[in-house]
């Protein structure tokens, strides 16, 4: 389209320059005594060169005028442009791991006038890898003032600094000052809150934010079932003193997780402690009745009423499904010693070493036989004890 456009324009031109060659007409100027005629052609012509100067010289005139203006743009966005790529180098070099290399990159590019609050955050974050936590402290200072966007990198990267030096709640406090913000907690967030409230042993936090993380589906599961039996085992492992608190505490957790032989075991050992050994036993019972633990149903035999029987038949009815479990011969040995049987303890302790070499059965019968007053053999037994890995 555009070549026959020009085509016609070429004719048209050609047609209008031979209608002006055969133009009779002619121009006459007249400056007494002077006098000077041209021909219309040539005056047009001439009119419109001039035309063409004067545009020209107007035109020249206003480059001229512009030019340091568009010197100083030109070496802005020189300038500009090196900021950027040294500020893409500063990033690959970390990523890459070269820490050293980044943090120089980003320091240029901020001398070069880039002044993205990225730059300030990857040198920080540079320095933290090498241990250089002066000028950390001081990229994050520049890092200050910046928009919502950069001041959360900021205070991201801060929380995950004081994590790093195990300084919980100081990682608590930014990631308060984040919320401050406005800025809704996000999945990286909350994962650093986890981190922060673990390391300052705030357990019942920890599974508060753990159930935000399991609504965004942002924690594998098994991950989370382990991180919340050990949050339990935690608040179980602090109660030390108050009875009643424990029994709340152990009706409070989750009946999925009651079943778990570790939270059994430590709220057993909790119960024991405190002298409640009935809701102990009980416990026990309905754990090993839901699920069998070889490891767990030794603890049966540790808490001791003033009356066991109802305990020692518990065990002797597993005993029949479990014949050779060593850690159920054992607590039935220990049960039978409190209850002072001391030859089903004895037949009992024996059974279980024939099953298994034990540090706990050698110091059960040692205990058994100083009860039955045989010095010599309770010390053969402890000295085995000691010797049993």
């Amino acid at each position: 389209m555009k070549w026959l456009l020009w085509l016609v324009g070429l004719f048209a031109a050609a047609v209008a320059v031979t209608m002006a060659a055969r133009n009779p007409g002619y121009v006459q100027f007249v400056y007494p005594p002077y006098r000077m005629e041209m021909s219309l052609t040539l005056f047009a012509f001439a009119l419109f060169a001039l035309f063409v100067l004067v545009y020209l010289l107007v035109r020249l005139a206003f480059v001229t005028l512009q030019l340091p203006e568009y010197v100083r743009s030109f070496r802005e966005e020189r300038a500009a442009s090196k900021g950027r790529s040294a500020m893409m180098e500063a990033l690959q070099a970390y990523f890459e791991g070269r820490y050293a290399a980044a943090e120089k990159a980003a320091v240029r590019a901020m001398e070069l006038g880039e002044n993205s609050g990225l730059n300030p955050i990857v040198a920080a974050r540079a320095a933290h890898e090498l241990r250089e936590f002066d000028k950390r402290d001081a990229y994050l200072a520049q890092a200050e003032g910046k928009s919502v966007g950069e001041s959360t990198m900021r205070l991201m990267a801060k929380t995950e600094f004081l994590l790093d030096q195990k300084q919980p709640q100081s990682a608590l406090n930014s990631l308060k000052e984040l919320s401050d913000t406005g800025m809704h907690k996000h999945i990286g967030a909350l994962s650093l809150e986890l981190k922060a409230q673990q390391q300052a042993r705030n357990w019942d936090a920890v599974l508060e934010v753990m159930t935000q993380l399991e609504k965004r589906n942002a924690i594998d599961k098994v991950v989370a079932v382990q991180m919340r039996q050990q949050a339990w085992l935690e608040k179980l492992a602090a109660q030390t003193t108050d009875l009643p608190a424990l029994r709340m505490l152990w009706k409070s957790i989750p009946s999925e997780l009651k079943r778990r032989s570790k939270i059994a075991a430590a709220a057993a050992q909790a119960f024991g402690r405190l002298g409640d050994c009935r809701s102990a036993q009980q416990l026990l019972t309905e754990s090993l009745d839901s699920q069998w633990d070889s490891e767990l149903v030794t603890l049966f035999g540790e808490c001791s009423s003033e009356n066991n029987i109802a305990q020692i038949e518990q065990a002797e009815r597993w005993l029949t499904e479990h014949t050779d479990d060593a850690g159920l011969l054992l607590a039935l040995g220990k049960l039978c010693m409190h209850q002072k049987l001391w030859g089903k303890a004895q037949s009992y302790l024996d059974a279980s070493l024939s099953l298994r070499s034990s540090s706990a059965a050698y110091t059960a019968l040692g205990r058994l036989a100083e009860q039955m007053g045989k010095q010599e053999q309770a010390l053969a037994y402890f000295q085995k004890a000691s010797q049993v890995q």
